[in-house]
């Protein structure tokens, strides 16, 4: 089936083709909306053929200096994973947030105050000066209930003058195989690319390896066409004693301040079995703002972080 679009009753787009699911909202000028809205559709309907003519190359780790890709977005996936090159990452560590920064990029045209594309809780931003999205943050997907009014555990937000324009969560219940045992990793960083692949590299983290509490199987034996092989991937995780927790926690929260002093991301927040850990934002360390814009965002239902 080709790509399917559904204008929501709130205004807001779905836009759906194969695996790739996004929710879209924007405000501004009617007119600039309807010309915005238009030229994302346009946009989305090439993506997933794109991603599937370099899917070979997708798959496999990052490695050298010079980009092998060709397509945008598939090229943005590889740069927002290269400087993890040292420990085994591929491109498709970034897919869905580079896929949600690609459609964002229609939506930076005059007229348009604001406007975000979520693609499966991995969320790229556009907000012009004095404007701002509220994000909440929903921590563990093992409480989450459809049939239930969400009620998010923490909100932030991000404001124009801060370098953020993507959030990205990863953990071992989301949709995306995780080698750590976080229910839920957050990263705010410049781009939707660079959190996505951020959020991978900090869940990753947060660990216990050689715990035999932790059950874990070659990805290859869950899914066919991973790009993983046969690295083991957690599959269970136990209720864990409260100094396990913590270790874990650390090691991740380590790992996030790692990057967030070379500048590969604002903020994160690390969950796990009910208890949390913060690396609070340090402007010292931040790259350029993208555009004087101010965000606030919401964590998706489907995986880890909602926008509102």
């Amino acid at each position: 089936m080709g790509p399917q679009r559904t204008l929501l009753p709130d205004g807001r787009w779905h836009f759906q083709h194969g695996p790739i699911d996004l929710l879209i909202g924007a405000e501004g000028d009617s007119l600039a909306l309807s010309r915005v809205h238009q030229a994302a559709w346009h946009r989305f309907a090439t993506v997933l053929e794109e991603l599937v003519s370099e899917l070979r190359l997708l798959r496999m780790p990052v490695a050298g200096s010079a980009c092998p890709l060709q397509g945008d977005v598939a090229r943005s996936m590889w740069v927002a994973c290269h400087p993890y090159r040292g420990v085994f990452i591929t491109p498709m560590a970034a897919v869905a947030g580079a896929v949600a920064q690609a459609i964002i990029g229609c939506y930076r045209r005059e007229g348009i105050t604001r406007a975000w594309v979520n693609n499966g809780g991995d969320i790229a931003l556009h907000l012009t000066p004095g404007t701002s999205w509220r994000i909440g943050l929903f921590a563990d997907l093992a409480r989450f209930d459809p049939r239930v009014p969400v009620h998010t555990d923490a909100d932030f937000t991000v404001h124009a003058s801060l370098p953020v324009r993507g959030v990205a969560t990863s953990g071992w219940r989301g949709r995306s195989f995780s080698l750590g045992i976080a229910d839920s990793v957050t990263v705010l960083a410049r781009t939707a690319a660079e959190a996505d692949a951020a959020a991978t590299v900090v869940a990753n983290a947060v660990n216990l390896e050689d715990d035999p509490r932790i059950v874990r199987r070659p990805a290859c034996e869950l899914k066919d066409d991973t790009d993983l092989g046969s690295i083991p991937v957690t599959v269970d995780v136990p209720a864990l004693d409260e100094t396990s927790v913590q270790r874990a926690l650390a090691d991740g929260a380590r790992r996030a301040r790692e990057l967030q002093g070379l500048g590969l991301i604002w903020s994160a927040v690390l969950v796990c079995q009910g208890r949390h850990a913060i690396v609070e934002a340090e402007r010292r360390h931040a790259p350029p703002p993208l555009e004087d814009t101010v965000p606030r965002m919401t964590v998706d239902r489907r995986a880890g972080s909602l926008l509102a």
